[in-house]
């Protein structure tokens, strides 16, 4: 049976800012001749296009309308649906003596077909579908006075609604909200996706994202390097080919996971299950003495040891082939002693949990592992808050990799990766808030030593593996994202990383 491909899957994976996406513009409009205005009708016909198949039954759209761009291509919208026969209402924002060139002449035609124009008082809207054309990508300080009341009657609405390019109030870069933001059902972004879509509170706000690239030339595209890449498994899953036919398990990586303090054995558990269900051929947990008899009761496949010390690690050591160090380990001397036994291996590692805290006390650098922090540790790596952090994710994650070294991976919506090549850095749009629970990085970190083990290398491993979680917190989450458990993500992670369906 063939299975419909989610829109976020058929979506462009190069990202970019606003500056690019205005030059990529430019260069359209000077170099190969499309005029401005034909960009902006083909703008205002796609959200159009996407209104009709998306709600065909809405009859009384409501078109905010600001006086920059995105105000010219909801007067497209708007002057198409009076076409059509429907009740649009158009509320303006700002002097419309400010109207300029292209969007001066939408608002004419608009006005040339009968169409009406109010002024938005801070009205309540009164709509089946709300048309946000309010703000565009040129936003850099908070909305304040009239553009904030209007913003806020869009959220306090019922209806669908749509944003044109990007939602108002959103910065286009960060994907902060300047103060307030519009909360979008659906968005379409136009010539290059905005990297602000999928960042900071991008994912929160953005809806159901969109593309059109208006019919601007593959060409266009070679001026601009983009700014970041968007990965999912769809594109990710290509870096887990099958497998050889005479493949052993010596070929598929053995993963050592050292962690499980008392009362946290169930964190270096999780880890295991999760190398193994990612293809691991062997994986080996290092814990405390106080489990290690029964912590694989339920799991025989995987193997476990009892260490007291970090001497007690060197024979793991020298049979395996990656280390993931942190899940439970807790912060007592003997999580610590294990800490300073693993960081001087010449094994890579994959750097979770309370080994993040270890290191963020004791700084080191190196090109071999996958550090996996989450805001809060993520903070303390870089001696600032948590608040900080989220405040310019991208920033924060560039910050850690050229500080630790290796490839860094900041978790949350939108988990962004950023390795040690020339490449830009990764964010990824898979992925649900059911993920949101506890034990789901320790699965993350047994699927990165996994894929590690079977021969990516840390840059690589990071985004198949943060990509492949996500995919499986997806498959989870079909029965619904409340009361998702870790377990369910491991569960789910076989038929996603084979890329078949399961029930």
């Amino acid at each position: 049976m063939a299975h419909r491909i989610p829109e976020r899957d058929r979506l462009p994976h190069a990202l970019y800012r606003a500056e690019q996406v205005r030059a990529l513009d430019r260069v359209a409009i000077e170099v190969h001749g499309i005029p401005g205005r034909t960009l902006m009708e083909r703008a205002g016909r796609a959200i159009y296009r996407l209104i009709r198949e998306r709600w065909p039954h809405a009859r009384r759209p409501v078109v905010l309308a600001g006086i920059g761009n995105n105000g010219g291509d909801g007067y497209v919208v708007a002057r198409l649906a009076l076409e059509d026969g429907l009740s649009v209402r158009v509320l303006q924002l700002g002097d419309l003596d400010r109207l300029r060139d292209d969007a001066a002449a939408t608002h004419a035609d608009y006005c040339s077909a009968g169409g009406l124009v109010e002024p938005f008082r801070g009205e309540p809207l009164e709509a089946d579908l709300v048309v946000d054309a309010l703000l565009g990508t040129g936003l850099e300080r908070p909305v304040e006075g009239l553009w904030a009341e209007a913003i806020e009657a869009v959220n306090a609405q019922r209806a669908p609604v749509v944003a044109v390019d990007i939602p108002s109030g959103l910065h286009s870069d960060t994907g902060l909200i300047m103060g307030v933001a519009v909360r979008a059902t659906a968005t379409l972004s136009f010539i290059g996706l905005k990297q602000g879509l999928f960042v900071g509170d991008g994912p929160d706000h953005r809806g159901d994202c969109r593309f059109d690239a208006l019919e601007i030339p593959a060409s266009v595209y070679a001026h601009e390097r983009l700014s970041m890449r968007r990965i999912d498994w769809l594109q990710q899953g290509a870096m887990l080919p099958p497998r050889p036919r005479t493949a052993h398990k010596g070929d598929c990586g053995h993963v050592l996971i050292v962690g499980g303090a008392p009362g946290m054995s169930g964190a270096a558990r999780l880890a295991g299950e999760a190398a193994l269900r990612s293809g691991a051929g062997l994986v080996t947990i290092a814990t405390h003495p106080e489990h290690a008899r029964w912590l694989n009761l339920t799991r025989p496949e995987l193997m476990v040891a009892a260490v007291e010390t970090a001497d007690d690690l060197t024979p793991l050591i020298e049979r395996a082939h990656v280390v993931a160090v942190g899940p439970g380990l807790g912060r007592s001397d003997w999580g610590l002693g294990l800490w300073h036994g693993i960081s001087g291996t010449r094994l890579p590692l994959v750097v979770d949990a309370d080994a993040l805290n270890a290191l963020a006390s004791d700084p080191m650098t190196r090109g071999d592992w996958i550090l996996t922090p989450h805001p809060g540790e993520a903070a303390r790596l870089l001696g600032t808050t948590g608040a900080e952090i989220q405040s310019d994710r991208l920033a924060a994650v560039r910050t850690i990799q050229r500080r630790y070294g290796g490839t860094a991976v900041l978790k949350g919506a939108g988990t962004l990766i950023q390795g040690d090549s020339q490449r830009p850095p990764a964010v990824c749009s898979d992925g649900n808030p059911g993920m949101a629970t506890a034990g789901s990085g320790d699965v993350l970190t047994g699927v990165l030593a996994a894929l590690v083990g079977q021969g990516l290398d840390t840059e690589t491993a990071a985004a198949a593996g943060v990509s492949l979680h996500a995919a499986a917190g997806d498959k989870a989450a079909a029965a619904g994202e409340r009361g998702l458990v870790a377990g369910d993500i491991v569960a789910a992670l076989r038929g996603v990383a084979n890329r078949v369906e399961v029930s």
